[in-house]
């Protein structure tokens, strides 16, 4: 059996899952012990269904899972058209998982309130270089203060805030931008509360042993 199995809702997230976890010794950002990963025995993009699509079946997606991995996690955004909210979204996947075959210890929905842009923002050099500036003191030139107060950890808007400063830097919105941000900035600085669920959960599932 393997470790753990993701399903993500689009490209983009597993892009960012792909820089967490590729890193080396990971698990010590996560401050969690170590469990094996690769994203093509790991990683499962639900294409075509994106959130919407999670929502409804995820739990027949992962379905096939139970037999070959022992934890599963689902992770999707909480705003798109016809969002329930976060709660509702968690508390409708998790009941169909446990249906399923899934057990209330071996199963997490993460719901990213607003969206997965939350979890890359933060005023790093290394956000900033992925995105077409020099340094993180840069983006006071590039996205209004109003949109992103000064000692707010993030923009209101971080889709959209992320998008504007592409386009103001003539950068096509890829995947890759997201692996290159999260391949390199500070896990620890990441205080979205939903990534502190998945930080702790990796961390009761997988507890560290003698601080490795």
């Amino acid at each position: 059996m393997r470790d753990c199995v993701f399903l993500l809702a689009d490209t983009n997230m597993k892009a960012v899952f792909e820089g967490f976890l590729d890193r080396e010794r990971f698990h010590l950002s996560l401050q969690c012990g170590n469990f094996e990963f690769t994203s093509k025995q790991d990683l499962v993009v639900a294409s075509g269904d994106n959130d919407p699509g999670l929502y409804t079946r995820g739990h027949e997606l992962l379905k096939p899972y139970v037999a070959t991995h022992n934890h599963a996690v689902i992770v999707l955004d909480a705003q798109w058209d016809g969002s329930p909210g976060p709660e509702a979204i968690t508390e409708h996947i998790t009941t169909n998982l446990l249906r399923s075959g899934w057990k209330q210890t071996n199963c997490k929905v993460i719901v990213i309130d607003p969206e997965l842009e939350n979890w890359i923002w933060q005023k790093s050099d290394h956000v900033a270089k992925a995105l077409g500036l020099e340094s993180s003191s840069e983006f006071s030139s590039v996205v209004d203060a109003d949109v992103w107060p000064d000692g707010q950890a993030k923009p209101d808007q971080p889709k959209e805030t992320l998008e504007a400063v592409l386009k103001s830097r003539r950068i096509p919105r890829s995947s890759s931008i997201y692996k290159k941000i999260t391949c390199k900035v500070s896990i620890s600085r990441c205080q979205d509360a939903s990534f502190l669920l998945l930080k702790s959960t990796f961390q009761s599932w997988f507890p560290m042993e003698n601080g490795h």
